[in-house]
């Protein structure tokens, strides 16, 4: 089997500039980015479905924008791959003391094990600490730096939210939250009854960021719970694109009514087998 010097071999061979292929020799950091977003949600996508078959070859993909990004910054003599390995690794033994407590890899040490939500809580203080360690002004340092921008929208309100709840600045109860909710929603209907098109988009802004807010304090990742409900819609919307095949009906001269019964139809036979 190949190993992953194998692989590193491959990427300098693809960015040799006499013999390389020319399409990875016009690449760059900020052309590959794109394809690092979708490699890692095809990575989630298998993970999802249990589709554990194809998992190697999506993780490959994954681990091959990473070995690029290496080679671009050895080109550049800023970095190569053995950097990103010590980097990763240094810092999991950093942040890993209940396991590492002496910072040696392979040292064997009998420790007392922690519960799950007190190393959680460890892991953010030795991060905010490296925060601090790192910050160029620390008059300036706010728990808010180093989440990135690039996010996904909702992601990144969960890591703002969980920045800001280290300090206090938090609901205590997910009941609290959803008194937000509807108080944000009111204020979406204010302002669409103003025909305010700007307002409606800051209010809408406002009522998802809140509604992320309770997805955090009920534990649910709000992403995955999304991409479920994507899931779903596409299910019963093919089931009824289907059953209009079937019925020798044209789907765009059905009017709501017809379409919303199949919709239903879709929701009863999804309960059914889940009953069954």
């Amino acid at each position: 089997m190949y190993q992953l010097n194998d692989l590193l071999h491959l990427m300098a061979r693809l960015r040799d500039p006499q013999h390389g292929c020319p399409w990875d020799l016009e690449q760059s950091y900020a052309t590959i980015v794109p394809y690092t977003l979708e490699e890692a949600y095809e990575v989630a996508d298998v993970i999802e479905r249990g589709d554990f078959d194809q998992l190697p070859g999506e993780l490959g993909d994954l681990l091959f924008q990473v070995v690029y990004y290496s080679q671009l910054a050895a080109e550049e003599g800023r970095f190569g791959f053995a950097e990103v390995i010590d980097t990763i690794t240094r810092k999991l033994v950093r942040r890993h003391p209940h396991v590492f407590p002496d910072g040696d890899l392979y040292g064997a040490v009998e420790l007392p094990r922690l519960d799950p939500e007190a190393v959680k809580q460890r892991w953010d203080q030795i991060k905010a600490e490296e925060r601090a360690a790192n910050a160029r002004a620390p008059e300036q340092l706010s728990l808010l730096d180093d989440v990135p921008s690039t996010l996904p929208s909702m992601s990144r309100a969960v890591k703002l939210q969980k920045r800001a709840a280290q300090v206090g600045f938090d609901w205590p109860e997910a009941l609290g939250v959803v008194d937000k909710v509807r108080e944000e929603l009111d204020e979406v209907l204010e302002a669409m009854s103003e025909n305010d098109a700007c307002a409606v988009a800051e209010e809408l802004g406002d009522l998802l960021f809140v509604v992320t807010n309770l997805a955090r304090h009920l534990k649910v990742d709000p992403e995955a719970a999304l991409r479920m409900a994507n899931a779903k819609f596409e299910r019963r919307f093919r089931f009824i694109e289907q059953a209009l095949r079937a019925s020798g009906r044209d789907i765009a001269k059905c009017d709501l009514e017809s379409l919303d019964a199949l919709w239903g139809e879709a929701k009863k036979l999804e309960k059914q087998q889940t009953l069954g």
